[in-house]
């Protein structure tokens, strides 16, 4: 499975250090990475966490921008200056830094949200608070995603 899945509790020790769920040390695993970025999100109150192959193709179309230009400077700033790169030790360790746990309000409890391609780290409170108004938001949008492509039965036939 190559999904960041589910949502897990942890703890965060007075020297900033986290453990990394089993379940997204798998994911890791089965992308071929122990490599991650870490950085605040653009949206929401906590640390965004990817895999760094994954950072690296998403944050390459910053390429693509005008070298000299406003959009290039700004999200440079926003995406690589605040971005730190990170590998968990064999057990799934690692310190987060000091302005990342600031900008995401952590405090000793910390929810790890599963979020398809990365994972995110949140204050408890603000993680549940968020998974229920995004479930409000997408009931009272009616957010859908696109049926699976039919796969063929085992006797040749159409799903």
């Amino acid at each position: 499975m190559t999904q960041f899945l589910g949502t897990h509790k942890g703890k965060l020790d007075k020297k900033g250090r986290i453990s990394v769920p089993a379940s997204f040390r798998a994911v890791l695993e089965a992308l071929g990475t122990a490599d991650i970025v870490l950085f605040p999100s653009f949206r929401h109150p906590c640390i965004e966490v990817w895999p760094q192959p994954a950072f690296t193709a998403l944050s390459a179309g910053h390429s693509s921008l005008d070298i000299f230009s406003d959009a290039s400077d700004n999200l440079g700033a926003a995406l690589f200056a605040t971005a730190h790169p990170a590998r968990p030790d064999g057990e799934g360790r690692l310190v987060l830094p000091e302005d990342l746990i600031e900008e995401a309000g952590l405090s000793d409890t910390i929810a790890f949200l599963g979020a398809n391609q990365c994972f995110q780290i949140w204050n408890p409170e603000r993680a549940a608070a968020h998974v229920r108004d995004a479930r409000a938001r997408a009931r009272d949008f009616r957010l859908t995603l696109p049926s699976p492509a039919a796969a063929p039965r085992p006797d040749g036939g159409a799903a």
